[in-house]
């Protein structure tokens, strides 16, 4: 039997005014890939901002493995098994990219009480990100692709059960997107669920196993990228009314 780990229910956000998310609702089952698309501006971001606590919601709720965590601090939800990227990455840029990862493993769901056991841990997940060739590099001299597997990995490092990943494949090489995707596919097989927002269509159609639409800050469309892609609704949003 499936086991719904986040059910998102009629959530809405105002900024002075602006609706950004408008009366949203969706459940995601435990293990799944759900991709979660829209223009810029559809409410994609501030949506992971409100499960992940980083921002308040006006109205609605969030259950995340059946309990309330509706305007539940970041640092709490992180604690219970939520983690989060974010579309302009965020490293400590004068650490190495092992003390990075060391540091995000004394927070999180199982925090690590040592610097030893820290730095075992942490070798493993870079190892598994493909950064252990520049574990010893300061995070500064990491270009685009290097950053955003490090955003992975400090993610990756509090132990979640949920991981919500913003525009990790933004600004990569079709060769490095495909990389991206074997390796968030390798996430998901550790049994983590995954939601990816990403204007990278390909990456999100070959990754999800099931696809939500945002348009004005309103679910317009969930199914397979299969109906997503042949869905008229969408179709419109992303290429006007003459497509």
């Amino acid at each position: 039997m499936s086991e719904t780990i986040l059910a998102v229910n009629n959530v809405t956000k105002k900024f002075k005014g602006l609706v950004a998310v408008n009366d949203v609702s969706f459940s995601i089952e435990k293990g799944e890939m759900i991709g979660l698309i829209g223009p810029n501006g559809a409410g994609k971001t501030t949506l992971f901002q409100m499960i992940a606590g980083f921002e308040d919601i006006n109205s609605g709720t969030v259950f995340f493995k059946n309990t309330n965590i509706t305007r539940t601090k970041a640092h709490v939800l992180n604690r219970m098994g939520i983690a989060r990227t974010f579309q302009i990455v965020q490293p400590l840029l004068n650490f190495t990219i092992l003390d990075n990862v060391i540091a995000s493993l004394f927070y999180g769901r199982e925090r690590c009480k040592t610097r030893g056991e820290a730095a075992r841990k942490a070798k493993e997940i870079i190892e598994f990100t493909g950064l252990a060739d520049k574990e010893t590099h300061l995070a500064r001299t990491l270009g685009t692709p290097g950053r955003k597997r490090l955003e992975l990995a400090r993610a990756l490092a509090t132990n979640p059960e949920l991981l919500l990943l913003d525009e990790v494949m933004a600004g990569l090489t079709p060769t490095e997107v495909e990389d991206a995707i074997r390796l968030i596919r390798s996430v998901n097989d550790r049994g983590i669920t995954v939601v990816v927002v990403e204007h990278v269509m390909k990456a999100v159609m070959d990754l999800s196993r099931r696809v939500l639409v945002l348009h004005h800050g309103q679910l317009i469309a969930t199914g397979s990228p299969e109906e997503i892609s042949s869905d008229p609704q969408v179709i419109e949003v992303y290429l006007g009314k003459d497509h």
